[in-house]
């Protein structure tokens, strides 16, 4: 089983949220070896849980719930959560951009996600 690990940037992101929503993410939060080694990125990523990015020979995976966006990557025995969003933050990027492209490939592009994404990199670890 891998530890999950939150910074201090996703942590606060989740603690925003009201009990209820957090209770209902972290049940639904369950990622295992097992499903990363068999994450099919070719296919569509429409009704997958789990998404797979790279970029500077480094992965990022993607955990999608009814109402959140979980960016995270594995080091070692360790689920690192770099950042906690709301969907709507995510469709309203996809709306906007109106790219013929799954979500992953289109945040994979966008300069703006990946800032993010260092931001929580670099955060301190809880």
């Amino acid at each position: 089983m891998l530890q999950i690990v939150f910074n201090e940037i996703s942590a606060a992101e989740i603690s925003r949220l009201d009990t209820m929503d957090q209770l209902e993410l972290l049940d639904a939060f369950k990622v295992t070896e097992a499903d990363l080694q068999n994450l099919d990125t070719s296919q569509d990523d429409e009704g997958q849980h789990l998404g797979k990015m790279m970029r500077d020979g480094k992965t990022l995976y993607r955990f999608r719930t009814a109402d959140f966006r979980i960016y995270f990557e594995v080091l070692e025995e360790s689920v690192i959560v770099h950042r906690v969003l709301s969907k709507n933050t995510l469709s309203d990027f996809m709306f906007r951009s109106k790219m013929p492209l799954s979500e992953d490939e289109e945040l994979s592009q966008s300069k703006h996600f990946w800032n993010l994404i260092d931001e929580g990199r670099n955060a301190r670890r809880m």
